[in-house]
């Protein structure tokens, strides 16, 4: 479950000591991030694939209450949480070809009706994310993870700041001013990964053939890992996945 409130700046530090942190646990569970960038699978040319299938998550988890803010007075009503969380599916071990082509690449994370929209944002190491700010009020976007930490100071209406992430991992991103907003970037080492659909459903293309661990990470909910196998002349494989709690 989400927690009430971010943290302050002010305690900061403290945090970053803390050892039972609840935030650590998202972090755990995707240690496949990390391993992704050094475990491949070797590969000759041949057709590629694509793996798709849906994530149901049963009982969708009940997002904490939203704080009341000064600051909403004349705004309009704040987002609430989604029905769906989003999942990011992916591959534990990515094939080679992964490693061979690196490119820069742009995302962007929205700052809308004081939510991060998207909730969750799934990207590969080297990409930079833009944070503009789409409401009339000011934002703060901080994040103490260890994998990118970063503060962006505050920022008005109309602007917007950036942020490369070079790191696998998982970053938890707040808003200083407004506690209850948060959001999740997942820092791949690799491009074989897709984030769920409302209903549900993902799509991992180009896979070269070969037998995977696709694993799923969502920020509530649990599923174990299957293994999947991609003939050498490609085509689609279904995959699916039932998530419970962690």
């Amino acid at each position: 479950m989400l927690p009430a409130s971010r943290p302050s700046l002010r305690s900061r530090s403290t945090l970053n000591r803390s050892a039972g942190s609840s935030r650590r646990g998202p972090r755990r569970a995707l240690s496949g991030l990390a391993i992704a960038t050094v475990l491949t699978v070797f590969v000759s040319p041949a057709a590629r694939g694509t793996i798709r299938g849906r994530v149901d998550l049963g009982r969708v988890p009940v997002a904490a209450e939203r704080r009341p803010n000064v600051a909403d007075l004349g705004m309009p009503e704040a987002r609430g949480a989604p029905e769906r969380r989003p999942s990011v599916v992916y591959l534990e071990i990515a094939p080679r070809p992964a490693f061979e082509e690196r490119e820069e690449a742009h995302a962007r994370m929205d700052q809308r009706r004081e939510s991060f929209v998207p909730h969750v944002l799934a990207i590969a190491a080297g990409t930079t994310v833009d944070f503009p700010n789409n409401d009339h009020t000011y934002h703060n976007v901080f994040s103490l993870s260890k994998a990118r930490p970063f503060d962006l100071g505050r920022y008005g209406a109309g602007r917007s700041k950036a942020v490369r992430f070079d790191r696998p991992g998982i970053v938890r991103v707040f808003c200083e001013i407004h506690s209850h907003m948060s959001a999740f970037v997942l820092v791949f080492g690799h491009r074989f990964f897709s984030v769920t659909d409302p209903e549900g459903r993902y799509a991992i293309d180009n896979v070269p053939p070969g037998t995977y661990t696709v694993k799923v990470w969502n920020e509530a909910l649990a599923a174990e890992p299957r293994q999947v196998s991609l003939l050498e002349d490609g085509g689609d494989v279904e995959l699916n996945f039932s998530l419970g709690q962690k």
